[in-house]
């Protein structure tokens, strides 16, 4: 009996032992003095921002974040004075990021204030100011869609953001406000719902960038599944396109009604060379013409017989990819402003008209 207990005592305490092997003991740390102020950041809005929803009250998600040396004891956000949220309790008691959905933003300026309090009673605001801009109302007799491209890439008609692809910009001044700036690989493309119909009319401010000497500047056309990586289907949609030299660009547009295709090239009066001003752009697509205009002339018209829709799911803005790209018409480098769409077929008055619209 007595062997066996000292077996027993043997083996717990080379049991003991391994457990403790190589651990070290629990340890406080003293976290230190409270030395500075929380320090305070609202990611959304930013300060300028303008926020417009097709609804007159909008739901609006506030993002912030909140870091402290020590330890954060709470958070306080205020909309124009009033306090909307208050947060006391964080996962991570120095570094809190916090999302709070607000749903009741009204027409107007507003400011969002932000006060953060640490566990030694110093405290730091910061206050952002944005503005909740009215839903956008057509100006204009079938207009279905505009895309001012101040600040962003969405239509203002529908609310909706265009996809991007590369690096397009909306920091180059505009006609009004700011413009479209194209770069290499870069474009916008749009869902075409609601947008097509039996008539179309495209119309826009350009400035001309030659470089390069061919490109996409309004396209919708299906796919085309024989040539995946050099897109040509020209049998429905159309194509609003650009070539030429360094010296001078024509402006061509292409229709498919569904069987056949149909050009439209004005040759020499269809041309600009890079003089560095703004020009207006517009073309017009109905079931037995179409035509281009440049600065409320046209350049070209002809007759046609209707257009077909079939397949055409994307609208590309400043290039030819991804569907119309077997002839490298490709990204457009020019700049362009107030772009917008209508479901008839405009007059040459009404786009003269455009061209003095505010």
């Amino acid at each position: 009996m007595n062997t066996l207990k000292c077996i027993l005592s043997v083996i717990l305490l080379a049991g003991v032992s391994a457990c403790n092997s190589g651990i070290d003991p629990i340890t406080p740390v003293d976290a230190g003095n409270d030395v500075t102020p929380p320090e305070v950041t609202i990611s959304y809005p930013l300060d300028g921002s303008l926020i417009q929803v097709v609804e007159d009250v909008a739901t609006v998600v506030f993002k912030i974040e909140v870091v402290d040396d020590i330890e954060i004891s709470e958070i306080v956000m205020q909309l124009d004075g009033a306090s909307i949220a208050t947060f006391n309790s964080f996962k991570d008691y120095r570094r809190a990021v916090e999302n709070f959905t607000y749903s009741n933003v009204t027409n107007g300026e507003h400011t969002l204030t932000v006060t953060a309090t640490d566990l030694s009673g110093k405290s730091a605001s910061r206050s952002v100011g944005f503005e909740k801009v009215p839903p956008y109302k057509p100006k204009f007799d079938g207009e279905i869609f505009y895309m001012p491209f101040d600040g962003d890439f969405s239509d203002l008609v529908s609310i909706t953001a265009a996809t991007v692809t590369g690096a397009p910009s909306t920091n180059a001044e505009g006609v009004s406000g700011k413009a479209y700036a194209g770069a290499l690989d870069s474009y916008l493309t749009f869902p075409t719902e609601g947008l097509l119909g039996s008539a179309f009319t495209a119309a826009f401010w350009y400035k001309l960038n030659t470089n390069p000497d061919r490109a996409g500047i309004l396209t919708v056309s299906p796919v085309d599944a024989a040539n995946p990586t050099a897109q040509n289907n020209r049998v429905a949609g159309f194509r609003f396109f650009r070539e030429g030299s360094a010296d001078s660009q024509t402006f061509k547009l292409n229709v498919g009604d569904g069987v056949n295709e149909y050009w439209f090239d004005g040759g020499e009066a269809a041309s600009l060379a890079p003089d560095g001003q703004w020009v207006h752009l517009a073309f017009t697509i109905t079931g037995s013409e179409s035509a281009v205009y440049i600065n409320g002339e046209a350049v070209s018209k002809g007759a046609n017989d209707g257009i077909g829709w079939d397949g055409c799911d994307i609208m590309t803005i400043a290039s030819g990819a991804p569907r119309y790209t077997g002839w490298s018409h490709l990204s457009d480098y020019s700049l362009m402003d107030e772009l917008r769409i209508f479901n008839k077929a405009l007059t040459q008055t009404e786009i003269k008209a455009l061209m003095t619209a505010k």
